[in-house]
């Protein structure tokens, strides 16, 4: 009987998102948690179902809108929202953004929150987790989360945002949401197939094409600023970290490959600095600020885009 609690409770800890108040560096050293890799392999193996499933107009414009919609989510809301808190909304305006943030299948807001707090803290030196510089490229890109390490979340790190009930039950139950959103999809597909047969679509297709292969390219579309953005472009600042400029990055992540002006400036909700520099997600949050759901958007001061050559980057 003990033997099978002590595996009941490792997989719980494995599987459900518990938090806790230590940091990174009094946790265990950083190693792949070969159960925690699960999930994340049966996602992309999920996606050769295609095979079997085929493909349709219907089903590719519903995958491309929830990349559009849900990559919007992890960078307007959970990267410049609960990072960095570049705006102000209210606290049902918070929930919505949390609950759109979790539908991209990246865990609960107050994890996301606190370990990019922590990255911007450690940026590119040996407690970054995710730095391709310290622990290689694929471990930036796709290896840190596996770790023990970085599994549960630092409370400390978002004593502003985990004093919100509403925020920490999504936080645990990030699953449920991912869940849910599959099997909406699933519902979806079969009420097409059989009111609207034209689109040639079913439960099936709409599930592999709008919820795995989606958020498939939606991870990788993200990873990338960890990975990529620190391996590549072009440096302006002089930060303390090896970020770089990337407009095809940028166009990817909608905005977020302006990385070496974030990490000079994260407090700015604009991370292409000049007009030129495309910033998408920047453009959607000003036309919500016109709707009042969202607003105090932090600009860029100008003696901070200026300030080109700097050796000292701005603080989170």
């Amino acid at each position: 009987m003990k033997k099978l609690s002590r595996l009941k409770g490792a997989i719980a800890r494995r599987f459900a998102a518990w938090a806790d108040t230590k940091s990174l560096e009094e946790r265990e050293p950083l190693y792949v948690d070969w159960l925690r890799r699960v999930p994340f392999v049966a996602m992309h193996a999920a996606c050769l179902s295609v095979l079997w499933v085929g493909w349709s107009g219907t089903a590719v414009a519903v995958a491309t809108a929830l990349y559009v919609i849900r990559m919007f989510a992890i960078t307007g809301f959970y990267h410049r929202y609960f990072s960095h808190r570049t705006f102000k909304t209210s606290r049902w305006g918070q929930f919505l953004f949390a609950l759109l943030g979790a539908c991209a299948v990246q865990r609960g807001p107050l994890w996301w929150a606190a370990h990019h707090r922590h990255h911007h803290r450690h940026s590119d030196q040996e407690k970054d987790t995710h730095s391709p510089s310290r622990h290689g490229f694929l471990w930036s890109h796709m290896g840190w989360f596996t770790s023990p390490a970085s599994f549960a979340t630092n409370l400390r790190a978002v004593a502003d945002l985990a004093k919100f009930p509403e925020l920490r039950f999504l936080d645990r139950c990030d699953a449920v949401i991912a869940i849910l959103l599959a099997t909406s999809l699933y519902l979806v597909g079969v009420v097409l197939a059989s009111f609207a047969p034209q689109l040639g679509t079913s439960g099936l297709q709409i599930l592999i094409w709008g919820f795995f292969i989606s958020t498939v390219v939606l991870y990788h579309g993200t990873y990338s600023i960890n990975s990529l953005a620190h391996k590549i472009g072009r440096k302006r600042y002089h930060t303390q970290d090896e970020s770089g400029n990337s407009f095809l990055l940028a166009l990817l992540t909608f905005g977020e490959g302006w990385h070496n002006n974030h990490h000079h400036y994260p407090a700015a909700v604009r991370q292409g600095f000049y007009w030129w520099e495309i910033d998408l997600t920047y453009y959607t949050l000003v036309l919500l600020s016109w709707t009042g759901l969202i607003w105090d958007l932090r600009p860029v001061p100008e003696q901070v885009r200026s300030a080109r050559r700097v050796g000292v980057a701005e603080a989170a």
